[in-house]
């Protein structure tokens, strides 16, 4: 039938976030995590920034998100297969709803969402009473999988930093999410040791020697990563697996463009 993808299409990456217009992270970020994996990348803007290569100076609402969504329903028919990441978020609860539901309506194949306190470096978003409230909008609707890094973690969960992985995951799962990759980049010590939590399991994604320094998006290319292997077949753990080996792999050399900022991941295919 005309207009539907072939059985060789491949699957399609829905990237929900905010545009890093120098490409360190965000939307950017994730296409082009995405197209390295070979997974096709589509994106609507979540969250306007200000910001380059050293810090963010300005997060802005963008405009109104769902007539892009409605645009790119289309070529997220089935039998094409598709899912959705959401990053830096900066719509009021009634438009995160509503996007949200939409989202749901199109039955994607997997649902992960990136939830961000504030950059690295720079102006913050949410509180973590605001986070709290993004979470308990979204995963009202199923089928996120939720991957907050420590400090994120514990400020959605309203526990002290010391707090144990389940402790930390089941007020998101009580919430409603299917899963709670909690990555433990932010730990301390020389190793990171990231887990998967459901509520029928608490699953170590096994301790990693810590890489020195620090890369731009690295929560971004986790993410994305994750939903690529995702789509490609493999289950939420084997894709936790997979993106963290993947960021490891691209961890150098990394690059600044113009020799200014902070570094970040290095384009291209791995």
């Amino acid at each position: 039938m005309a207009g539907r993808p072939s059985a060789a299409a491949p699957p399609v990456g829905l990237c929900l976030g905010g545009l890093d217009p120098s490409a360190g992270a965000g939307l950017l970020r994730d296409v082009m995590t995405l197209a390295a994996l070979g997974v096709q990348p589509m994106a609507v803007c979540t969250a306007d920034t200000v910001q380059n290569g050293e810090a963010c100076a300005a997060i802005r609402p963008p405009g109104d998100p769902l007539p892009c969504l409605e645009a790119l329903a289309p070529h997220l028919a089935p039998p094409q297969r598709w899912g959705v990441k959401l990053g830096l978020c900066c719509l009021d609860e009634g438009n995160l709803a509503a996007l949200a539901a939409r989202v749901a309506s199109l039955s994607p194949a997997a649902r992960i969402w990136d939830p961000i306190l504030a950059p690295t470096s720079g102006v913050g978003l949410h509180s973590a009473a605001g986070l709290r409230s993004m979470a308990s909008v979204l995963l009202a609707m199923g089928g996120w999988v939720v991957c907050p890094n420590l400090p994120e973690a514990a400020a959605l969960a309203g526990t002290g930093p010391g707090a144990g992985p389940a402790d930390l995951a089941r007020p998101l799962l009580d919430l409603g999410a299917t899963a709670v990759w909690i990555k433990g980049g932010h730990g301390l010590g020389p190793e990171v040791e990231d887990f998967w939590i459901t509520r029928s399991e608490i699953l170590s994604l096994g301790r990693n020697p810590r890489l020195p320094g620090e890369r731009r998006g690295t929560g971004c290319t986790l993410a994305s990563a994750w939903l690529a292997w995702r789509l490609l077949g493999r289950t939420g753990p084997e894709a936790a697996l997979a993106a963290a080996r993947f960021l490891r792999e691209r961890w150098d050399p990394p690059v600044r463009p113009g020799g200014f900022g902070r570094p970040c991941f290095a384009p291209g295919a791995p």
